[in-house]
């Protein structure tokens, strides 16, 4: 039951990963489809992320009534959806409507998808969370390629896009009856309404803040390297047009190598070390492409980049859920906090890019790489927060530091 709950949950990952993949690096030929000015491109991209983040609110809500995975089985069809109605409409209206049915659904299909993920990484009782991540940057590597291809041979996007949903949608619903809900059992239609003791009320704020700034800080790095990185290594390294290209695609690969290896990294040294070693990585890969002389450096830097963020992410998920079990050992307590932990994984993508740009047009290019690289640090001292409690695990041949892997109190 458990492997064929983690199959399915993986490849919904994976198909998460291709549609993002299809609607972001497809901007430039949406932006000509609809004739959307430059003025008013920024405005529907930020409405994304926005929207993105009020449906992760709205889940939090919604799964202290329903099973996560519920919430995930009809959340991925209507982003694939929205995903073939940007790609079929004529009228910026039509791309309006698409683009904040998919904005909405991200967020509740994010959210869903990373607690589906957290508590079957308690069920299993060892590291699984970077798996699923890792899924995700394989079909966005897929998404990417075939976006490239769309661009290449200059096919219409629904031509594009149709046959990825009609690939996907089916194969989702069909994976969906796999899903497993860890610690849910008896919870949905309990009457948990907030104050009444039922699924989920959840733990404070203040309790996330440090995973919630962990999360924050890691997307503004991710953000600048996919925003940023074809720029810089042109315009300040002075590499050719075709060259610029490579270091996003270099660090999508290397962020898939980093969360396909980064479970056996957590299983053997625990994930506060896993995740100090990545910020470390991290920001020495900023400082290399701060101080690059030249291209290949650069890309040098945006290798490193791509293997030491690679494992925030997921381990923050990870810690939240497992910090909710400690502290709060009702159903769906864990539910509640990686449904808002996720609201910043939004809040990064929205500060990142502007961020940069701003210093970069005020300052230097080379100096806003340096502001991320501090960001990315200051994991280094959050990252206690991701230490779990050896005393949960009751086995004497358990090391102490497995328990870093998110299992609660209430684990099996």
């Amino acid at each position: 039951m458990l492997r064929r709950g983690r199959a399915s949950l993986a490849f919904g990952f994976f198909a998460q990963g291709v549609a993002f993949a299809l609607l972001v690096t497809r901007i430039p030929a949406i932006q000509d489809r609809y004739g959307v000015s430059d003025a008013l491109l920024p405005v529907f991209l930020a409405a994304v992320p926005i929207l993105a983040g009020v449906g992760s609110v709205v889940s939090e809500r919604l799964v202290r009534r329903v099973r996560p995975s519920r919430l995930l089985r009809w959340s991925q069809p209507v982003v694939l959806l929205a995903l073939l109605g940007v790609g079929a409409g004529d009228r910026v209206a039509v791309l309006a409507v698409a683009l904040a049915v998919f904005g909405l659904a991200v967020g509740a299909l994010d959210a869903s998808m990373n607690m589906l993920g957290v508590s079957l990484q308690r069920a299993y009782g060892r590291s699984i969370m970077l798996g699923f991540h890792a899924a995700y940057s394989l079909g966005g590597i897929l998404g990417a390629s075939l976006a490239w291809a769309g661009a290449h041979w200059d096919l219409a996007l629904w031509v594009s896009y149709l046959p990825v949903v009609v690939l996907l949608l089916p194969a989702a619903l069909v994976g969906s009856r796999w899903y497993v809900d860890g610690g849910r059992e008896g919870a949905e239609g309990a009457g948990a309404g907030e104050g009444t003791g039922g699924v989920g009320a959840g733990v404070g704020f203040k309790v996330l803040l440090p995973l919630c700034l962990v999360m924050t800080f890691a997307y503004i790095g991710d953000s600048t390297v996919s925003n940023w990185s074809a720029k810089y290594l042109q315009d300040v390294l002075g590499s050719s047009e075709q060259l610029a290209t490579v270091p996003y695609n270099v660090y999508m690969v290397t962020t898939l190598v980093g969360r396909a290896l980064g479970d056996f990294g957590v299983r053997r040294f625990g994930a506060v070390a896993v995740v100090r070693g990545g910020a470390v990585v991290a920001a020495g890969g900023f400082a290399v492409v701060a101080s690059a002389p030249g291209a290949w450096v650069g890309m040098l830097g945006f290798t490193l980049l791509g293997l030491g963020l690679c494992v925030l992410v997921p381990q923050t998920f990870a810690a939240a859920g497992r910090l909710a079990a400690e502290k709060d050992g009702r159903p769906g307590a864990s539910d509640a906090a990686v449904a808002r932990l996720n609201v910043f994984n939004y809040v990064g993508f929205l500060i990142g890019s502007p961020l940069v740009g701003a210093l970069g047009d005020a300052w230097s290019y080379r100096g806003a790489m340096l502001v991320p690289m501090v960001l990315v640090l200051v994991t280094v001292v959050y990252a206690r927060s991701f230490e779990g409690q050896p005393d949960r695990y009751g086995g004497g041949h358990e090391r102490p530091r497995t328990a870093d892997v998110g299992r609660g109190s209430n684990g099996l």
